[in-house]
């Protein structure tokens, strides 16, 4: 699969994405707003681990973002299951060079647009930590609503921490 932006890629992984991969996302800022099953330090082992799973699950919509032929961040859809088979939590990150460029904000767009299109979803939804204001804007400027404030809800690094719910909804 691939999506194309002005700015950006969306594609499957490549088995030659993990050396990438491994200098994006080794960076404790990044993982300090991810869950824990991003791992730090994060290595090439960790992103050819990661490439060879999706890769043997087809059905696993997790992609990376590519800029100019380089994977530098990754997007995810955590597809629902059972009554929430309409539904999918997106995950993402992006390499710390890349920031602040419109780039997370146009994969968020893509992605968004695949999950209510081609996967036939009716609503995706994000839960990124209170603190992380830039995810919270990438998420609005696609057209993601703030639903919640989900109090004291995640521990991460030792810390209990709030976290928004931000939804968007195909009428």
């Amino acid at each position: 699969m691939e999506l194309r932006s002005p700015l950006c890629v969306v594609r499957t992984y490549r088995a030659e994405d993990a050396t990438s991969l491994a200098k994006h996302g080794n960076n404790r800022r990044i993982w300090e707003n991810l869950r824990d099953r991003f791992p730090h330090p994060f290595t090439r082992a960790n992103g050819v681990e990661y490439i060879t799973h999706v890769l043997q699950n087809p059905d696993t919509p997790s992609f990376a973002i590519d800029v100019a032929g380089q994977a530098v961040g990754g997007i995810s859809l955590h597809l629902g299951n059972d009554i929430e088979r309409i539904s999918a939590e997106l995950g993402y990150w992006l390499g710390e060079e890349f920031w602040g460029r419109g780039i997370m904000t146009s994969a968020i767009g893509l992605v968004t647009e695949y999950a209510l299109q081609e996967r036939r979803l009716i609503r995706v939804f994000a839960v990124p930590f209170t603190t992380n204001v830039a995810s919270c804007r990438a998420l609005e400027k696609v057209g993601y609503q703030r639903e919640a404030l989900m109090r004291r809800s995640a521990l991460k690094d030792g810390t209990v921490r709030d976290q928004y719910l931000y939804a968007i909804v195909k009428d």
